[in-house]
């Protein structure tokens, strides 16, 4: 069997060429590399700046980290894993199928491990990118980004975060030598991330204080672990799964019209919230902090039934004063009468998310001028099809803007993405083509259209912030604010016509269809 630390590769001072350069080996990059493999394609590298596979589900393993969406639906459709445990699997089970799943498939020798990119440049006069890593140089004739969302931790802009001289890290870069037992420890956040590692801190920790900016909604988590006999019938008759996979996919397709804002959707959605708050956390002060004050859906609804128990704990305090200042040896929140009180702590965990609207990937994308796509991003992330951006030639984005879902699978959006990028390799093929570029006409068109529908969705009028939105232009640029099945129809095939073709228009040009993920 082979392994991260098997195949790495060590730094080299030559030019290493291949048809293919995919940065990262998540869901995406994984799924992208594995349909390549079954297509008989072989000259395509990996780049994955850690020591594994995995992306977010290796990098974060906190303690009671799990999926929200459920198990059958958040895998690939052309994978499927009979044996899942459990509704919502756990973040080492869901590692453990990308890495089977990168091993069955032989795509690990395609892995460069220790591979972080630094610069990815693209050279029209040799019409490849040059891609400069830790592990060494590369070139390709076509890039596939697949860095992710939720790949990059976002630290707090706090005044004095860096003063704090206890033990203090993020969420996705947990530290397992940390014992919360007999400590007072601290917890900024209260997002998907925050509401699995609250209750599981409050365990051992002497006193958790959970620092909340707004209250999320959280509806009950309907979740149960699969019987031998299940498990076995998943196995001996596939198409069981794939009626349950269906099943889900439709019932989470069902969810969308609550972010359109409609009203007897949002009602019925945000009453199954406030009667699970309700249900959990008596009358009073307590459960007036724990309900939010926006339009539901505005934020990720988040599932729990363990979030909102702990709160009654002794042991366990929410504070929802503004965070003033992070000293020494705690942190400073405001007070009604416009002092200050200081909660010493002995541990800080900061649950506060990923860079998902400025993604950091981009910059260090850079075009033949030298420009890099987040400046070239005047007014936020933007693709045509979601995938590919004019002026940078040969060069595809998976889980970039407006690719992101408020309900839903993010693994059909990524297989969706993948029947594009190989729709694109076989027209290339059938033409004898070098280079595809989308016009910067037809990226405006598509990005103006996906700007309208989201115009009247709950992201952007539901009276709140979230990471959903690029709060430096006002836009939605991280979510797709229309149906799953919508952006497989729209974004799921490629088409030519709009894109240049080796610099001239592909007027006339033959649609195909590409191959089904």
């Amino acid at each position: 069997m082979q392994t991260a630390s098997t195949t790495a590769s060590t730094a080299q001072p030559s030019t290493t060429h291949h048809r293919i350069a995919i940065i990262g080996s998540g869901f995406a990059g994984l799924g992208l590399a594995i349909q390549l493999r079954r297509r008989g394609e072989h000259d395509f590298v990996v780049l994955e700046r850690a020591g594994d596979v995995g992306g977010t589900w290796r990098d974060n393993t906190y303690p009671g980290a799990a999926c929200d969406i459920q198990s059958h639906l958040y895998s690939y459709s052309f994978r499927p894993n009979p044996d899942w445990s459990r509704v919502y699997a756990s973040q080492p089970e869901i590692h453990a199928y990308l890495r089977e799943a990168a091993i069955d498939e032989g795509v690990m020798p395609h892995i460069t491990f220790d591979a972080e990119l630094l610069e990815s440049t693209w050279r029209p006069e040799r019409q490849h990118w040059v891609l400069e890593t830790t592990a060494g140089r590369f070139s390709a004739d076509i890039v596939v980004s697949a860095a992710g969302h939720l790949s990059d931790p976002k630290l707090p802009s706090i005044p004095g975060l860096e003063r704090f001289e206890r033990p203090m890290f993020h969420s996705a870069q947990w530290d397992h030598s940390f014992d919360a037992t007999g400590k007072r420890v601290g917890v900024i956040g209260s997002g998907a991330s925050g509401i699995q590692i609250v209750p599981e801190l409050a365990k051992t920790a002497e006193q958790l204080t959970v620092f909340q900016r707004s209250a999320p909604y959280i509806i009950p988590r309907v979740d149960h672990e699969y019987t031998d006999a299940q498990k076995a019938m998943f196995r001996r008759m596939p198409e069981t799964a794939q009626a349950l996979r269906d099943e889900l996919f439709w019932g989470n397709e069902a969810r969308f019209p609550q972010r359109r804002g409609i009203a007897d959707f949002i009602a019925k959605i945000e009453a199954t919230a406030l009667d699970h708050l309700a249900a959990q956390v008596p009358e009073g002060e307590l459960r007036d902090k724990l309900t939010p004050d926006y339009l539901i859906g505005c934020k990720r609804i988040l599932i729990s039934n363990e979030y909102y128990p702990t709160f009654l704990r002794d042991s366990v305090a929410l504070e929802t004063g503004r965070i003033v200042e992070v000293s020494e040896r705690g942190i400073l929140t405001a007070t009604a009468d416009g002092g200050t009180v200081e909660h010493e702590l002995d541990a800080l965990v900061l649950a506060t998310g990923f860079e998902a609207s400025d993604l950091p990937i981009t910059h260090r994308i850079f075009d033949a001028d030298g420009r890099s796509m987040a400046d070239a991003w005047t007014r936020g992330g933007a693709a045509y099809a979601c995938s590919t951006v004019a002026g940078y030639p040969n060069l595809f984005i998976m889980n970039g803007p407006n690719s992101g879902l408020g309900a839903g699978s993010i693994i059909y959006i990524v297989e969706s993405q993948i029947q594009y990028i190989l729709g694109a390799l076989d027209f290339l093929d059938g033409t004898g083509a070098s280079t595809l570029e989308i016009t910067q006409e037809a990226q405006d068109r598509f990005v103006d259209s996906v700007d309208a529908r989201a115009a009247d969705t709950v992201w952007l009028n539901g009276g709140c912030h979230s990471w959903y939105v690029d709060e430096r232009f006002g836009r939605l640029t991280t979510v797709w604010p229309d149906f799953m099945h919508k952006f497989r129809r729209e974004s799921g095939r490629f088409r030519p016509d709009e894109y240049l073709v080796d610099g001239e228009p592909a007027e006339g040009a033959r649609s195909l269809e590409g191959v089904s993920a």
